[in-house]
Formats: C-alpha cells, structure tokens, sequence
C-alpha cells in the first residue's frame, strides 16, 4: 500500500517540525539531518536546490531535496536533476512513504522536461541502496565523494 503524500513548502510555521524527523537509530550514517539538508542547500546555491517537506495528512513525515535543472559544467554538482536528500522519519517508515515521494518527484521532474534522475548513496547494509534499485535505479560504475551513483532513465 503506497501512503497518499504531499510536498508542501517549508515555512517559519512547519520548520521546526520538519527539522524534528529523525531517521531510525543506525540509519543517521545514511542521510543528514533536515537541518543539515537545509544547511547544506543554503551554503550550495550553485546546487540549485529544490526542497519540500512530505506531508502525510496534516503531519510532516519525512523531507526530500533535489538539485533542479543544474547547467552543465558545474564542478562538483551532480544533475541535471540530481535527489540530493530523501529522509523518511523512522516512526513512519515501512509504509510506502518513500516510494510514493519518489513517484511524485520522478513525475515532477519529468514534467520539467527530464530524462533521468540521478542519486547516490552511501554503500553499506541497511542503507537506501537496495530500496533504490527495487524502485528502478540503476548503478551507472561512477562514485561521488564515497558514494555509489545511481540512475533513474525513462
């Protein structure tokens, strides 16, 4: 069952709950913090990044971050459309969270013209990885700062 999800704009009025999700304990190795993602989206402009809390009714569940339609060439920064951050709260996990922000940011950048999305993770067990690949990613052989880079194509 795929849990109905919204990404919703964070404000003044939802960040510090969205800043309170927390990934389940052994899981922080894997995926930074929101306030870090935030952090680390301030400090990185040429990024581009796009970010949303994911809502699941009126309650924030989990946070996503891209880098959104990046020009070509710039060192460091994988894109054009690169899911830089996916987190889902560890009270929430298990319940197609994850899978349904994937849909609804695969059909976002598709609708922008898109061929593919990239992502990376860090290898290790119980890390993202194999959820990844289920969902159709692929390994492309490149790897990141440590990470192994995977592709969506359609």
């Amino acid at each position: 069952m795929t849990a109905p999800v919204r990404l919703v704009e964070i404000t003044d009025g939802n960040r510090d709950a969205v800043c309170a999700l927390r990934v389940r304990p052994g899981q922080e190795r894997f995926v930074a913090s929101v306030a870090k993602s935030l952090e680390d989206a301030a400090t990185t402009p040429e990024g581009e990044p796009w970010f949303r809390a994911v809502y699941a009714g009126d309650e924030p569940v989990g946070f996503v971050m891209l880098s959104w339609d990046v020009p070509p060439g710039r060192p460091g920064i994988l894109g054009p459309y690169y899911l830089w951050r996916l987190l889902v709260d560890g009270r929430h996990q298990g319940r197609g969270i994850g899978r349904a922000v994937l849909t609804e940011v695969v059909s976002l950048v598709r609708a922008d013209g898109a061929t593919e999305l990239l992502t990376s993770h860090e290898p290790g067990d119980d890390g993202p990885g194999a959820f990844y690949r289920k969902f159709g990613f692929t390994p492309t052989g490149e790897i990141d700062d440590g990470e192994t880079v995977l592709r969506l194509a359609w």
